[in-house]
This record gives C-alpha cells, structure tokens and sequence, in this order.
C-alpha cells in the first residue's frame, strides 16, 4: 500500500521534511550527545539518547530525552501541517526520529510507573503509525 493512499477519508499522512545530517551522523558513530547539540530540533538524536539511557537502566534519564525528542518531533509535524493526528507514517524515513522518541517515551513511562502517559503514548504511537508500534514493540 502507498503511503498517500487515504481510503478511509481522514487526514493525509504527515510526511516531515528530510534533515539527513543527524541520520549520516549517529551511522557514522557519532556521540548521540554530539549529535543532539549540534542539531537541537532532531528528534533522531533524542531518541537515541533516550534509548542508550534506557539500556543503562537509567529509565529516568531516558524519560527526559525521551520527551525532548517527542516535543521537538511534535513541533516539526506541526510545521509540516499536522494537526493533531492523522497518520504518521514509519515507511517515510524522517517520520521515524519521531516515532521513536514516542515509543522511548511510553517505555520510559511505563518503567516509573507513569501509567496513563504510557496508554496515551502508546495508544498515539499505534494510531500514528501501526507499523512503527510493530517494529519498535
């Protein structure tokens, strides 16, 4: 199925503009950290700090880049025409620092007993992009 494709007569996916210096970067090996304040906005360079937080077991600390990198992607989608909901498409490459900020912040919820923010997240993760909830889960 392509991603344009709108059959049951919602909003149109939210595709954000490609930004690939953060993406070349972290491939590259570069410090997450260093990536992140060279390029502020990138919910990519978030993501991946909230999940090396995680991975730590410093589950805090992966809330707060977590929440950054969700923040920042909700600023983005915004610009790009969002409103608020619609798809979010995983299949789109710059949609997936987003979607994986969300998903870092509703494992990061979960795992300081943040409840409701983990159902909201995950719920808006799966309503965003199904695929992505499938891949990150």
């Amino acid at each position: 199925m392509a991603i344009h494709e709108n059959l049951l007569g919602g909003p149109p996916p939210t595709l954000l503009p490609d930004d690939p210096g953060p993406r070349e970067l972290l491939a590259s090996g570069t410090d997450a950290a260093e990536v992140a304040a060279r390029y502020p906005t990138s919910s990519l360079a978030w993501a991946r700090l909230a999940d090396e937080a995680f991975e730590r077991g410093a589950a805090v600390e992966s809330y707060a880049y977590a929440r950054t990198g969700y923040h920042r992607g909700l600023d983005s989608l915004r610009r790009t025409g969002w409103k608020g909901h619609g798809p979010v498409p995983w299949e789109h490459e710059p949609n997936r620092g987003f979607l994986r900020a969300l998903h870092a912040l509703a494992r990061a919820a979960r795992a300081i007993g943040e409840d409701e923010e983990y159902e909201r997240c995950a719920g808006f993760l799966r309503d965003s992009s199904a695929e992505a909830a499938d891949v990150l889960g």
